[in-house]
């Protein structure tokens, strides 16, 4: 292995040191605070859900803001030691990010790691972030202004140039557009030259909604990379691997940010929020047993007529109100499930705010006939 060249899961690697920001995400350890979704550069790689592109809305990890107590609820929930804020362009709505930023210092202390990516190189509104309690910002440089940032990425550089004297760190975020290396070189050269505390590169990848558009300039998925475009990982490993500079250098590939930084962030919020019955996989994921309520009548009162009769005693089961059901220890269930007239099921779900499914498998006739499964099946 050459010599400063770190190795990380799934093909990640980096010289130098990681960001403070950058290693909380490695350890799960960081909330994904999503301050809207408007943008106005519009980059045509953009992989930013249906449900939040171009939308003004806000969302703290999985959970739909609508409070303050929205954002430090899920904070707590996976014991966040920092949050990235993102968009969109978060720069775009300042004034929403200045209070978010103050409100999560003034919660959680000010080693609260705090770091905002955003396309605008906008000096007066980073410097007033900064003297709001903002650790880091990382600049995302349009792949048109790749090069030695003359005269118009002339912003670019200002601002990186002025950013030590805000006590902020500075930094680059880009996707390798692998046609593109000879420039992301020269651009390498010019931030070394500047001076920044780091550099991190992203696999380009395909998404629901970048997906036409990839497909049309050419790119292709990486069979070895789950959405990872072709070539995108070999050029950015030669550059980690070849250039020898004194900012480091960090490339993070899009497996990494799913099989590493998610399960991480999965396996912290299920320990914290997942109940005690429920068992919990090395995935990060959670399995419950489910008991659906399909009678009419008040929810409670039924809940109780389930629990009566499977011999549930205090916590073995929860009441979930809004999906109309009991989670129920699932060994428990399996025991008694085909004794019982409602719907069972046993579910595989992450242990997000959203609960979102992963697998679902009935445990009595009653859940077959509503899934549509043969009587007899299993």
């Amino acid at each position: 292995m050459p010599e400063g060249l770190h190795l990380l899961p799934m093909a990640s690697s980096y010289r130098g040191e990681l960001s403070p920001a950058c290693v909380q995400c490695k350890e799960g350890q960081k909330m994904v605070l999503f301050v809207t979704g408007l943008c106005r550069f519009r980059c045509f790689y953009c992989p930013v859900s249906p449900n939040r592109n171009q939308i003004d809305v806000v969302y703290a990890n999985e959970r739909r803001v609508e409070t303050d107590d929205d954002v430090l609820a899920e904070a707590r929930a996976i014991g966040a030691a920092g949050t990235g804020i993102t968009g969109g362009d978060p720069l775009g709505v300042i004034d929403r990010v200045e209070h978010y930023v103050r409100l999560l210092k003034r919660e959680f202390g000010p080693e609260h790691n705090l770091h905002l990516y955003t396309h605008e190189p906008n000096a007066e509104k980073l410097q007033r972030l900064a003297t709001a309690g903002l650790d880091e910002f990382r600049l995302h440089i349009p792949h048109y202004l790749w090069g030695p940032l003359g005269s118009a990425g002339g912003a670019y550089r200002s601002v990186l140039e002025a950013a030590p004297a805000w006590g902020v760190r500075r930094g680059v975020e880009i996707p390798v557009l692998p046609e593109k290396e000879a420039e992301l070189r020269r651009l390498l050269l010019v931030l070394d030259e500047i001076g920044v505390d780091f550099v991190n590169l992203n696999e380009l990848e395909f998404s629901e909604t970048n997906d036409r558009a990839l497909h049309e300039r050419g790119y292709r998925v990486d069979p070895r990379n789950g959405w990872g475009v072709r070539g995108s990982r070999a050029v950015a490993e030669r550059i980690v691997r070849e250039m020898r500079l004194s900012v480091p250098v960090h490339y993070c590939s899009s497996r990494f940010k799913d099989s590493v930084q998610l399960r991480q962030r999965l396996l912290r919020r299920a320990e914290r929020t997942a109940p005690a019955f429920a068992e919990r996989t090395p995935d990060g994921t959670v399995v419950l047993g489910v008991v659906e309520a399909d009678v009419g009548g008040e929810f409670t009162r039924w809940a109780g007529r389930v629990a009566r009769r499977a011999g549930l005693v205090a916590g073995d089961y929860r009441l979930d109100p809004g999906r109309r059901r009991l989670e129920v220890d699932p060994a428990a269930l399996r025991r008694v499930a085909r004794r019982l007239p409602w719907p069972a099921f046993e579910v595989e779900v992450y242990p997000t705010e959203d609960a979102l499914e992963v697998e679902r498998n009935p445990l009595n006739s009653s859940a077959r006939v509503k899934t549509g499964a043969a009587v007899g099946g299993t």
